[in-house]
């Protein structure tokens, strides 16, 4: 039952911060959503900030398995193939539903303030970079595959955030075409200069 009652919990997080948003998403609306008692939220996570946590891990957790699962079905092992699924995995519908994108962006403001969420953080752009950098390192020098790597994670970054903030939501084909559209730039670039 724990692994149940975790995701339920999970979920009823997302669900509370998407109504009322993280600051009035509290203790007790979120077991509410869930059909619980509050007291079962410290029993499991020690409370809302180990709630507000765990949620984040399965968020990350989530786009780590829509990226891996995009790398897993490419047809060649292409720098671009391998780019292209990591853009795809960013814009997945685990990661840009309204009450995940709420979440998202409340972790965002939040890991600004909170060491634990903080460190999600890092290790999740440190985590984007590394394998942008790796692809854009096959065919670029290390100084161009670092910048490239840069402007493609901002892209990924401010399409995700401009998108998130529109009042219908992120359109996540238009985001992604952006996106593939800004790898080919960088790509292209490479290739003229070569």
């Amino acid at each position: 039952m724990e692994p149940i009652r975790r995701q339920q919990l999970i979920k009823a997080t997302m669900a509370a911060i998407d109504e009322v948003g993280l600051a009035d998403a509290t203790v007790a609306r979120i077991a509410r959503h869930a059909g619980v008692s509050a007291g079962i939220i410290s029993h499991y996570f020690g409370g809302k900030d180990g709630l507000l946590e765990a949620t984040m891990r399965q968020i990350l957790s989530d786009l780590g398995d829509a990226v891996a699962a995009r790398r897993r079905a490419l047809v060649d092992d292409s720098p671009r193939s391998h780019l292209r699924a990591i853009i795809e995995g960013n814009f997945d519908r685990s990661q840009v539903t309204g009450p995940v994108a709420k979440t998202w962006l409340d972790f965002w403001a939040s890991s600004m303030h909170r060491p634990q969420l903080s460190r999600l953080q890092q290790v999740n752009d440190r985590r984007l970079y590394s394998n942008l950098c790796a692809q854009f390192r096959r065919v670029m020098a290390r100084d161009e595959a670092r910048q490239a790597s840069r402007t493609l994670a901002a892209v990924i970054d401010g399409l995700w955030l401009r998108g998130a903030l529109t009042p219908g939501g992120l359109d996540a084909d238009s985001a992604r075409r952006t996106a593939l559209d800004t790898l080919d730039q960088l790509l292209a670039a490479t290739a003229t200069t070569d």
